[in-house]
């Protein structure tokens, strides 16, 4: 069974940067996709980004240049930097794995971002 946990959301000012993590317990290799989400109020969940197997990255165009997804295998955890934040970048971020034996969320990380 796989358990994600997403940390490190706060406040923080528009321009400034938080560094998200989420932390996995249980296997993930031969995981097909590792993703980033967030959910605003009154707006649909979007997928702010992704980390595939084979290394790649995408991002939606509303963060391009600004979040970056990565990896650390060796803390079983993965990151979503996020710089020159925005008021529109307030929202829930979750982390969620896809693997060939089902898909995993984490229970989320609140952004704010002041203007």
């Amino acid at each position: 069974q796989v358990h994600l946990v997403d940390s490190g959301g706060g406040l923080v000012q528009a321009g400034g940067s938080l560094r998200l993590s989420c932390t996995h317990s249980g296997n993930i290799f031969g995981f097909y996709v590792i993703g980033w989400y967030r959910l605003a109020p009154g707006k649909e969940r979007e997928r702010v980004g992704a980390l595939t197997s084979g290394g790649g990255t995408d991002y939606t165009e509303a963060v391009k240049g600004r979040f970056t997804i990565s990896r650390d295998n060796a803390r079983n955890t993965v990151y979503l930097q996020m710089n020159s934040l925005k008021p529109e970048d307030t929202a829930r971020y979750f982390c969620n794995v896809v693997t060939s034996n089902g898909t995993y969320w984490g229970q989320g990380t609140q952004v704010t971002v002041s203007s």
